[in-house]
């Protein structure tokens, strides 16, 4: 799930080198956070927050195949 992410975030932003994302899984629940730099986080998350919902769109359509639950976390670089 991380490689799909990574997929959709990348082109999204200026610094690739500083997209970083960590998997936990808890039992049939994935948490996915993402850290980017600070000046893409307004690119990342879109305007009213839609890229971002778009994204986690995506990505629980991926863990609906795999009979798991995604939780999309994006970090607050501070």
């Amino acid at each position: 799930m991380i490689d799909l992410l990574k997929t959709l975030v990348e082109p999204l932003v200026d610094n690739i080198n500083d997209v970083r994302i960590d998997q936990m899984e808890r039992g049939n629940t994935v948490v996915l956070e993402v850290r980017v730099n600070p000046e893409d986080m307004g690119r990342l998350i879109g305007r009213r927050g839609r890229r971002a919902q778009a994204i986690r769109s995506v990505m629980r359509a991926k863990a609906k195949l795999e009979n798991k639950r995604v939780i999309v976390d994006i970090v607050d670089p501070e």
